[in-house]
C-alpha cells in the first residue's frame, strides 16, 4: 500500500509519501517540503499569530491535495513541538484538521524520541548494540538510549534549533555574548538530562537525525565507509565545536554558499551547531554518526508494524 506522513513541525511542513508492505523496507516515492519557522509567529504570549496559522493551513492543504494525487491509501498526520506549545494549541489543531479533513496526531516529546529511535534502530539494526540518540527540531532536543527497539530512556528539552535563534540569536549574525549566552543556558538545561542518562551502559553508536545534524555533518564531519557501499557521515565534537565562531560571523543569506547548509536552515544552523556540540559535551561524546531515516520513518515502520499479515495462499 502507499501511506503518507505529514509532519507538521517547527521548521517545516514535510510531507513524505512510500510504498509500504510489511516486512518489507519502505520506499518513499515522494518528498515535499514547505519552510515555515512557526517560531517566527509566536507573539508574546506563545501563541501562534494569525499569519503564522494561515501559512500553516496553506501547507497542510497543499500538502494533503499532493497526498490525493499520489493516491496516498492512508495519510498519517502528526504535530509536533510548535503546535503543541503553542498557548492557541486547540484552536490550531482545529484549523489544520479542519485543512486535512481527518485528525491530527499531535505528539508528546518523549514519544517524538521514541518514533524516532525505533527507525534508526532499524536503519542500524541489532548488530549496532547500545545507542545513543540526538535529535534536533525547530522547537526541542530529543535524547534517547537503549539496546531494543524502543529506547530504555527518553526525553524532550526545548532547546530546538528555531526555539533558540528566536530566544538568543534574534541579531544577525549573532554577537559573542549571545553565543555565549546560549552556551550557558543549554549546559544548564542539559546538566540534569546527563545525570539522568548517567546509568545507562555506554553506547556502542551515538548517533545524530535530523535536518540541522546532517547539515552540520556535511559541514563539519567527513565521509566513512558504510554498509552495502552507503557511506556514511562521522560528525566530530572538536570539528564542530571549531565552526560556531565561524558560523556566527557569517550573515545568514551567506551561510547557504557552505557545503550542507540549505537556504531553510541558514538562519537556526548556528544554534542548531550550539545546543549540539553542548549535548555532545554533556553526554560525554568525542564524535556521532548520522542517520538518514529519523521520526517520519519511525511513524512509517511503527504504522506498518501494525498491518494485519496474511497468510500464503495453499
Amino acid at each position: 500500500m502507499r501511506l503518507g506522513v505529514l509532519d507538521i513541525g517547527s521548521n517545516t511542513v514535510h510531507l513524505l509519501v512510500a510504498d509500504v508492505r510489511p516486512g518489507g523496507r519502505p520506499l518513499a516515492t515522494t518528498s515535499q517540503r514547505t519552510v515555515l519557522r512557526l517560531m517566527r509567529y509566536l507573539d508574546p504570549d506563545g501563541a501562534i499569530t494569525e499569519e503564522g496559522v494561515r501559512a500553516l493551513v496553506a501547507a497542510v492543504a497543499e500538502a494533503r491535495r499532493t497526498a490525493e494525487s499520489e493516491r496516498v491509501d492512508e495519510l498519517l498526520a502528526t504535530a509536533t513541538s510548535a503546535v503543541r506549545e503553542a498557548t492557541n494549541g486547540a484552536d490550531v489543531i482545529a484549523r489544520i484538521e479542519a485543512a486535512l479533513g481527518q485528525p491530527l496526531q499531535v505528539l508528546g516529546g518523549e514519544t517524538e524520541a521514541r518514533f524516532t529511535f525505533l527507525a534508526v534502530r532499524r536503519w542500524f539494526g541489532w548488530a549496532a548494540g547500545q545507542i545513543l540518540l540526538f535529535d534536533i527540531g525547530g522547537g526541542s532536543l530529543e535524547i534517547a538510549a537503549g539496546s531494543e527497539e524502543l529506547p530504555d530512556a527518553a526525553e524532550s528539552v526545548p532547546l530546538g534549533a528555531g526555539r533558540m535563534t528566536v530566544r538568543f540569536l534574534p541579531e544577525d549574525p549573532p554577537g559573542q555574548d549571545a553565543i555565549d549566552a546560549l552556551r550557558e543556558h543549554a549546559a544548564r538545561v542539559l546538566k540534569p538530562v546527563a545525570e539522568r542518562f548517567a546509568s545507562q551502559p555506554r553506547p556502542d553508536h551515538v548517533v545524530g537525525s535530523s535536518k540541522a545534524i546532517r547539515s552540520l555533518a556535511k559541514l563539519a564531519g567527513y565521509p566513512m565507509p558504510g554498509w552495502s557501499s552507503l557511506e556514511r557521515m562521522v560528525l566530530p565534537r572538536k570539528e564542530l565545536k571549531a565552526w560556531i565562531p565561524r558560523l556566527a560571523r557569517i550573515p545568514a543569506e551567506t551561510r547557504q554558499e557552505l557545503p550542507g547548509i540549505t537556504a531553510d536552515r541558514t538562519f537556526q544552523i548556528v544554534a542548531g551547531a550550539v545546543v549540539l556540540h553542548q549535548a555532545m559535551k554533556a553526554m560525554d561524546v568525542d564524535e556521532l554518526e548520522v542517520s538518514p531515516w529519523a521520526l517520519r520513518e519511525g511513524v512509517l515502520l511503527r504504522y506498518i508494524e501494525s498491518l494485519s499479515w496474511n497468510a500464503p495462499s495453499a
